[in-house]
């Protein structure tokens, strides 16, 4: 992995917390990189993500791979100046890529690179707006200040993306967590959060239908497993592999090992692979509250899981 002078760790968890890393096309995102490449005058845009060891695009358009090695990426050493639009009209002619395999013919002959990073709202870079050409060139002022533009607004969808997911993950907690009757002790219950690690890469093994298919298989063996009439719940978020489940009492950490041993079994075959966060909660505090600390343990397991 390249050295950097900015906090990576801190970087890393700011791209992490989108959970958009691997997820399937979304036509807004699309709109950027299209907007980009008509806006500059290039044939390739990218809404690039720099992960651990990779740079994943979330949207492209003249560029084939969904991902390359983070030592490949021109886009790593433009988050390290997060608020500055790095603009190189001759990649072969600067000495820090011209041994790059995507500028000297190995897997392709790219010339021209702009890139705005991607600045959260805490000021963590952790990706760009690019742009890039197979001819040496400059982009005017205009063309600048709209890929300024279309970084802001990128952010912006990422940010509306992240708070609906929440939620939506809320709102459910808060429907099926315990209420706390007056001057009584406060039930308890065990919130988790089982995200599907790879969900493009699952879709583009089973095919949209057939990983939803499988999903759905899932969805009904998981409320199997739950007692029926109960207080337990397990919901998956719509059009991905993300689960929920609030589980009640004593025999809550039992009830989490069955729905594990459910998701090994029905998903084993495939070669597909869960995170669980998990997090105590009572009817004396917020849904959001508890949901904040599952998804910390969440973040935290997975970041252990890619060490």
């Amino acid at each position: 992995m390249p050295t950097t002078t900015h906090d990576e760790a801190a970087r890393q968890r700011a791209l992490d917390r989108y959970h958009v890393l691997d997820s399937l096309p979304e036509g807004a995102f699309d709109d950027v990189v299209q907007l980009a490449s008509t806006l500059c005058g290039t044939p390739t845009a990218l809404i690039s993500l720099v992960d651990r060891d990779r740079q994943w695009f979330k949207a492209r358009t003249g560029f084939d791979p969904s991902q390359t090695e983070r030592s490949a990426a021109v886009c790593d050493h433009a988050i390290r100046a997060p608020g500055q639009l790095m603009e190189i009209p001759d990649l072969s002619q600067d000495a820090r890529f011209a041994s790059n395999p995507y500028v000297n013919g190995e897997r392709g002959d790219a010339r021209f690179y702009a890139g705005m990073p991607l600045v959260t709202p805490e000021g963590a870079a952790i990706g760009t707006v690019c742009v890039l050409d197979a001819a040496p060139r400059e982009l005017d002022e205009e063309q600048r200040a709209a890929l300024r533009a279309l970084a802001r607004l990128t952010v912006t969808l990422l940010e509306a993306r992240a708070r609906e997911r929440t939620l939506e993950h809320e709102a459910f907690v808060a429907t099926v967590a315990p209420a706390s009757p007056p001057a009584a002790e406060a039930p308890a219950y065990l919130l988790a959060l089982m995200e599907l690690q790879d969900f493009a890469g699952a879709v583009g093994r089973l095919g949209e239908r057939g990983t939803e298919k499988l999903l759905q298989q899932l969805d009904a063996a998981l409320e199997q497993v739950l007692p029926p009439g109960g207080a337990d719940a397990v919901n998956r978020s719509i059009g991905s592999g993300e689960y929920v489940a609030v589980l009640h009492g004593a025999e809550a950490d039992a009830a989490l090992d069955r729905i594990h041993a459910v998701i090994a079994r029905e998903t084993a075959a495939h070669g597909l692979r869960f995170v669980t966060g998990t997090a105590r909660g009572s009817a004396a505090e917020s849904a959001g509250a508890v949901f904040m600390r599952a998804e910390t343990d969440l973040l935290d397991r997975r970041a252990d899981a890619t060490a």
